[in-house]
C-alpha cells in the first residue's frame, strides 16, 4: 500500500493504512488466504509523483502480490506502469482521475467512483441548489483538473447554472490573492474547488476575508477534519464524496472495532481501504494462486462481492458501474451527510 505519510495530505494516510491493517488482521485471524497469512507493507506516496514512484519500486522489490493503495491521482498515475509491468494487480481505493483507467492497463481496478461520475454528481447538486453562476477552480493535478474541466464544460449544457469562470492555483502556496481577485471579478454565487483540503481551506478563508458571500462546493479531496482548522470556519461548505464511515449506518460496528484497535476515529477512504484488502484476499482465494494474471481474471469475474458501497461488479473498464457519490456538508467542523442524490 502506497499512501501519503508525509506532505500536505499526510493526514489521510493513517485512515487508509489503519483500515487496511484491520482487514489484514481479521483475515489472518480466520486462517489467512490459501493457508498463508497476509502482510501489509506501507510506503509513502506523499501525494508526489517522484516519491510515489520510489514507493512503488520498493513494493515491487519486496515481492508484493497486490497493491491496495493510491490516494492522490497525480502520484498514483506514474506507479501504474510499474505495477502493470510486473503483473501486480492494483485495487485503488481512493485515487479516481479518469486518466487512471484511460490507459487501459489490465492490472488496474478502481473501487472509488471516477472523475466522470464525480463531475456528474457535482453538476446534479449545483442544478438542484439553483446555482446561477459557478466559478470552477483546480490545482492542475490529474484528479483536480479532470473533475474541474468536465464540470465546467457541463455547466452551460444543463440548462441550469452557468459557467462563470475556470481558474487554476498552484498547490503549496500560502497566498491565493490572484485567484481570489479573479473569482470576485466573475461574481459567482457558487465556487467549486476540485483540489485538496490544504489549499481548499486557504481559499475559503481568503475568499471570505475578501468579501465573498456565496456558497462553496468541493470535490472529495476537500473532505478532511483539518479543513475547518485551516479555513477558520468551514460551516456550510459542501463536498461531493463517496461514503465516509459515519455516513454508513451499517458501519457502526466496524467503526467501534477500528476505534478499539487504533484509539482513533476512522476517516475518509477508511472503508474503501478496508474493502480493497478484503477484495484482494477474495480474488486470491478464487484464483487459487498469487499469480497476477489469475488474480486479474478473478477480479473481472467478481459478481456481487459485498463492499461498504454495495455489491461489486466491475465494468469492462475496471470501474464501478455506480460511482456512489453523495453530498456532504461541514457542520460544526466535521462533514456529515447532506443529500444522497437519489
Amino acid at each position: 500500500m502506497a499512501v501519503p505519510q508525509s506532505g500536505s495530505t499526510a493526514e489521510v494516510g493513517p485512515y487508509m493504512s489503519n483500515a487496511a491493517q484491520l482487514a489484514v488482521d481479521e483475515i489472518n485471524a480466520k486462517g489467512g488466504v490459501l493457508g498463508r497469512k497476509l502482510k501489509l507493507q506501507v510506503e509513502d506516496e506523499a501525494c508526489d509523483p517522484k516519491t510515489a514512484t520510489a514507493a512503488a519500486n520498493k513494493l515491487v522489490s519486496a515481492g508484493v502480490k497486490v497493491s491496495v493503495g493510491g490516494y492522490c491521482s497525480g502520484a498514483t498515475l506514474p506507479t501504474l506502469p510499474i505495477f502493470d509491468r510486473h503483473r501486480i494487480p492494483m485495487i485503488i481505493p481512493a485515487a479516481n482521475s479518469s486518466e487512471l483507467v484511460d490507459q487501459q492497463l489490465k492490472h488496474v481496478f478502481l473501487i472509488n467512483g471516477t472523475g466522470r461520475q464525480q463531475s456528474a454528481a457535482a453538476l446534479e447538486w449545483l442544478d438542484k441548489e439553483g446555482a446561477e453562476k459557478v466559478v470552477v477552480l483546480h490545482d492542475n493535478t490529474s484528479y483536480s483538473k479532470d473533475i474541474a474541466v468536465r464540470t465546467e464544460a457541463g455547466l452551460d449544457k444543463t440548462g441550469g447554472p452557468e459557467a462563470s469562470g475556470l481558474h487554476t492555483i498552484t498547490p503549496g502556496e500560502s497566498d491565493y490573492g490572484p485567484a481570489v481577485t479573479s473569482v470576485l471579478k466573475d461574481k459567482p454565487d457558487y465556487v467549486f474547488f476540485t483540489g485538496y483540503y490544504q489549499e481548499g481551506g486557504l481559499l475559503i478563508k481568503q475568499l471570505r476575508q475578501a468579501g465573498y458571500t456565496g456558497k462553496f462546493l468541493g470535490a472529495d479531496g476537500l473532505v478532511d477534519p483539518k479543513l475547518a482548522q485551516i479555513a477558520g470556519d468551514a460551516e456550510g461548505v459542501h463536498a461531493t464524496m463517496t461514503q465516509t464511515p459515519d455516513t454508513l449506518p451499517q458501519a457502526k460496528g466496524w467503526i467501534a472495532a477500528y476505534k478499539k484497535k487504533f484509539k482513533a476515529d476512522p476517516g475518509p477512504y477508511s472503508t474503501q481501504s478496508y474493502d480493497a484488502v478484503r477484495l484482494a484476499a477474495e480474488a486470491i482465494e478464487q484464483a487459487g494462486s498469487t499469480d497476477g494474471a489469475a488474480i486479474v481474471k478473478a477480479l473481472e469475474a467478481v459478481d456481487g462481492f459485498q463492499l461498504f458501497s454495495g455489491p461489486l461488479k466491475f465494468t469492462p473498464e475496471h470501474t464501478l458501474s455506480n460511482g456512489g457519490f453523495v453530498i456532504l456538508v461541514n457542520n460544526g467542523g466535521r462533514f456529515v451527510l447532506k443529500d444522497n442524490l437519489q
